[in-house]
């Protein structure tokens, strides 16, 4: 048995999302046509309250379309130093959009306006105008960490008074809304535009979702073809994302309950930091500095006894819980982890 647990990218369409793929009526979604495609999208803006939505191939393209449209080229986009958008996109905004990141680090992944307004560029002709800021909720490489929906408030509001929008990278808005009890629309009502994943803890398959105004998708529907992301019958995946934003939020606890278990068992291993009052959601960040190895080493020796597990850098390992775990799993997770570790 092998336990992998590099991400929650690795889950598997469930059994009712491979039967409605195999019987989904299609169309051609260039033209407009395709059914399932148009339901997804009419669905995911009524449960996020956006005007409209576009079903993209992936996160990293619903981020770079939605850079793309608020920016123009020259300008600058302030991020989180550890964000998503700007370490594992390929510097996509340099490349497609022309704009430069604006990295600022903050406690935990979360930004704040008082870490934001100062990194805001001066109106000088000779510096790089601020065209976007970005946020992400939850924080990836921070362990999963929230944003509150007064946290987001707080930035927007400051953000439109400046004349910036707000874009949030909301691959994983669905477990910061089970972890805060909120309704994923009350977290992102102020932000200008919205994506999250269908791919992640959702399980579906392929895709993600980006919402904003309607004038702004329809944009959007345009740089989704320049880009690559005209889809065609794509209805045999807009079935398996239907029924992963209608049905799998309801099942994310159960990730973060075995997230925090797993966090526990392993803080009992002395040699491993982790501290298990800081998983909110499905990531467990383990710092291993103290192991004697580095990530490389580690995760080579944890997958030798079955053990999948990803990284943060060299000190740090990343796990993440999801539907194809569970709780036995979490326990043979923690002892492979013991057994690597002379016990």
């Amino acid at each position: 048995m092998t336990i992998d647990l590099r991400s929650d990218t690795v889950t598997r369409p469930t059994a009712e999302m491979r039967a409605a793929m195999a019987s989904a009526e299609v169309g051609d979604d260039v033209y407009g046509e395709d059914p399932l495609a148009n339901l997804l999208q009419r669905r995911a803006a009524e449960i996020f309250e956006k005007e409209a939505s576009l079903f993209v191939p992936s996160g990293t393209m619903g981020n770079q379309i939605a850079v793309r449209l608020h920016t123009s080229p020259g300008q600058e986009v302030i991020t989180e130093q550890e964000g998503h958008i700007f370490n594992y996109e390929l510097a996509a905004m340099a490349a497609v959009s022309g704009v430069l990141a604006r990295p600022v680090t903050a406690p935990r992944g979360i930004l704040t306006w008082d870490l934001i307004r100062p990194r805001i560029a001066p109106n000088i002709y000779y510096r790089a105008p601020t065209g976007l800021i970005t946020l992400e909720n939850t924080h990836n490489m921070a362990g999963g960490t929230v944003y509150t929906a007064g946290e987001i408030d707080d930035i927007c509001r400051h953000a439109h008074e400046a004349g910036l929008p707000v874009h949030m990278d909301g691959a994983r808005i669905f477990n910061a809304a089970v972890a805060l009890g909120a309704g994923v629309a009350d977290l992102v009502r102020s932000c200008d535009s919205v994506m999250f994943c269908l791919s992640k803890g959702l399980a579906a398959p392929v895709g993600s979702m980006l919402l904003g105004p309607a004038d702004f998708i329809e944009k959007a529907r345009r740089v989704r073809k320049m880009l690559g992301g005209g889809m065609r019958q794509v209805g045999v995946l807009a079935a398996a994302g239907l029924i992963a934003l209608e049905k799998m939020p309801a099942r994310l606890a159960e990730d973060h309950v075995n997230a925090k278990l797993l966090a526990e068992l392993l803080s009992e291993i002395s040699v491993l930091d982790v501290r298990p009052q800081d998983v909110l959601t499905n990531i467990v960040v383990a710092g291993i500095a103290r192991t004697g190895m580095n990530s490389t080493a580690m995760t080579a020796r944890l997958r030798s006894r079955g053990l999948l597990s990803g990284t943060v850098d060299d000190a740090r390992l990343r796990l993440l819980t999801h539907l194809d775990v569970n709780h036995d799993h979490m326990m043979e997770a923690a002892r492979i982890f013991r057994e690597t570790l002379g016990g």
